[in-house]
């Protein structure tokens, strides 16, 4: 496979599967596959009987990956801040998202929740957690602890514990999801020529010269030039992709990297969409296996291939963006964290009672434009 199928494959397996977040690498896989169906011939094989004297049929054609998948579907992926070469570090959620599949697969929600949402987390035995209400993305550093091992934190049990967490949160089953650290982002978006995106607003970069390079730093104090992304439609390259998407501070704060984090997804999605990237078994087999031990994927048994292949079909035009409003929660004058307003917690509701379409109309400001 030549490297472009590779990095090809790596976008639709990750970035349909989890409509288009795959466009960074994560940090380990941990799959736990069930035995599944294999993907086959469309069609049988030719008879090697006499044209006169047809053979009689014994079986039936081999169904697709993931043809028993029919929804609804809850898939979780999680943004995590890490910092590989600290000894000990603990992974943070640094950006939550969770994609809704309404069942038959043809349309679906992307919402994120803030990584400071102030949230019940339940204990968590196998790290040593009590349990506590704290900021969503502690879930994932508190998860990930393991007890008489401080220098090998673990981001599978981080991961099932922000899985609970979010779970508990909206009240909707997570059916698989997978962790993402940003390395490699900027060389898959290269690949697939770049991405059209229409920057909302002026973004100023604390982290990237205008050529590229990180920007020189003295203490805590940023200097020398930066990149800006000025307002308009923009072709972005790999690293400008992966730079717009990471600043929170703007106007509007960590609400408004979230939103400019799902344009970028959808607009990957639509990218790989229609390129029907995830509809080739065989090369998704082929990136599960070159991506070893740079994944982190858990799909209830299910394979990784079933989802891509399943939610391959959607039309990139049903896939929804939908930004929950929030604010600051404070106790005694200081700041806790976030949490939803009513208008956002209203949508969750309806996303579980089938009524996701008729809530956006009556509330048109929840889902993101552009």
């Amino acid at each position: 496979m030549t490297r472009r199928r590779w990095l090809l494959g790596l976008a639709a397996l990750v970035a349909v599967m989890l409509v288009g977040t795959g466009a960074v690498v994560a940090t380990r896989l941990v799959s736990r596959p069930t035995p599944g169906p294999v993907a086959g011939p469309a069609t049988p094989s030719p008879s090697t009987a006499a044209p006169t004297t047809p053979a009689p049929v014994t079986s039936s054609p081999t169904p697709p990956p993931g043809a028993d998948l029919k929804g609804p579907l809850n898939l979780l992926l999680v943004g995590v801040d890490t910092r590989v070469s600290v000894p000990g570090w603990e992974p943070h959620a640094d950006a939550v998202l969770v994609l809704h599949v309404p069942a038959g697969l043809g349309r679906a929600y992307l919402f994120s929740l803030p990584r400071d949402l102030v949230v019940d987390i339940p204990a968590y035995p196998k790290a040593g957690y009590p349990g506590g209400r704290t900021k969503l993305t502690h879930a994932m550093s508190y998860g990930s602890r393991v007890p008489g091992d401080k220098a090998h934190p673990s981001t599978e049990q981080g991961y099932e514990l922000l899985r609970t967490t979010v779970s508990r949160y909206t009240g909707l089953r997570i059916d698989a999801g997978a962790v993402i650290t940003f390395g490699g982002f900027d060389k898959l978006v290269d690949t697939l020529g770049g991405v059209d995106l229409y920057v909302d607003q002026r973004v100023a970069s604390i982290h990237r010269r205008p050529d590229g390079r990180y920007r020189d730093r003295s203490g805590s104090t940023y200097t020398g030039p930066q990149m800006v992304y000025q307002p308009g439609n923009r072709h972005l390259t790999g690293w400008q992709a992966l730079d717009y998407a990471r600043q929170r501070y703007t106007a509007g704060g960590d609400y408004t990297r979230q939103r400019h984090q799902q344009q970028l997804i959808r607009a990957l999605a639509r990218k790989i969409l229609d390129q029907q990237l995830a509809r080739d078994p065989d090369r998704v087999e082929q990136v599960v296996g070159a991506l070893g031990r740079t994944l982190v994927y858990v799909g209830g048994g299910r394979r990784l291939v079933d989802f891509a292949y399943a939610l391959g079909g959607l039309p990139a035009e049903k896939f929804v963006l939908v930004g929950l409003p929030g604010d600051a929660v404070g106790s005694g004058g200081s700041y806790r964290g976030e949490q939803l307003l009513p208008v956002g917690r209203n949508f969750l509701a309806a996303l579980r009672g089938g009524d996701a379409d008729a809530y956006l109309a009556a509330h048109p400001s929840l889902r993101v434009r552009n």
